[in-house]
């Protein structure tokens, strides 16, 4: 039983918003099970928090921000995990985070156009439809609570909205924003929702089990 908080982080560069997000994964006792003569234990999962980092903001200030997130009385209250996008500029920056010695365990995404998921040493590779579609599925299939009054719930929405599939000249789906659009609190809450499912598959994130990614 408790809780299990997962900070999504976003990199942006210079036009676009870095983001971060916090869900959190609880157990509960649910109803009793006269057959297996125990409670049925219940998930629910929240998004919490979510925040844009003004733009021109530089790296290790960023990283100071995610510190203080990290180490907040609110999130000290459960296990923490923080699920970092290394795409690019990424990497360098989860170096300036594995430097902190922060209260969690870091995983590093590479967010990728291709089909299936990998793992490369501590960097795991998942393409980005993958990341958009287990967060929409999770919001259609009521899964996913959003908390009332975020201050960026409608910039949420609007991202969502503002997505868009497009076909490669290879004939592979693109996941993104329309022109001009942002998507950093869209990848955010599905990097963050990404660690959930990842928990919810394995019962802890980031272990690897016959050979496979799990």
């Amino acid at each position: 039983m408790g809780s299990d908080f997962f900070v999504g982080l976003d990199l942006g560069q210079s036009q676009d918003f870095t983001a971060l997000a916090v869900v959190e994964r609880a157990e509960c006792a649910g109803a009793w099970d006269g057959a297996a003569f125990a409670y049925l234990t219940e998930s629910a999962v929240r998004l919490r928090h979510m925040e844009r980092v003004p733009l021109g903001t530089t790296y290790p200030e960023v990283v100071a921000r995610v510190g203080r997130v990290m180490r907040s009385a609110a999130l000290a209250k459960g296990r923490r995990h923080l699920v970092v996008d290394a795409t690019g500029v990424g990497q360098p920056v989860v170096d300036l985070l594995e430097q902190e010695d922060l209260p969690c365990k870091i995983w590093p995404v590479t967010i990728t156009g291709g089909v299936s998921e990998g793992l490369s040493k501590t960097t795991y590779r998942v393409p980005k439809r993958d990341l958009i579609i287990g967060l929409q599925v999770r919001l259609q299939a009521g899964e996913l609570q959003i908390a009332a009054g975020l201050k960026e719930g409608a910039a949420l929405a609007r991202e969502l909205g503002d997505m868009r599939v497009q076909m490669s000249s290879g004939g592979r789906e693109k996941y993104g924003a329309r022109s001009g659009e942002h998507d950093d609190l869209v990848l955010a809450v599905a990097l963050a929702c990404w660690g959930v499912s990842k928990l919810e598959e394995t019962g802890k994130v980031g272990e690897r089990r016959e050979g496979r990614v799990v």
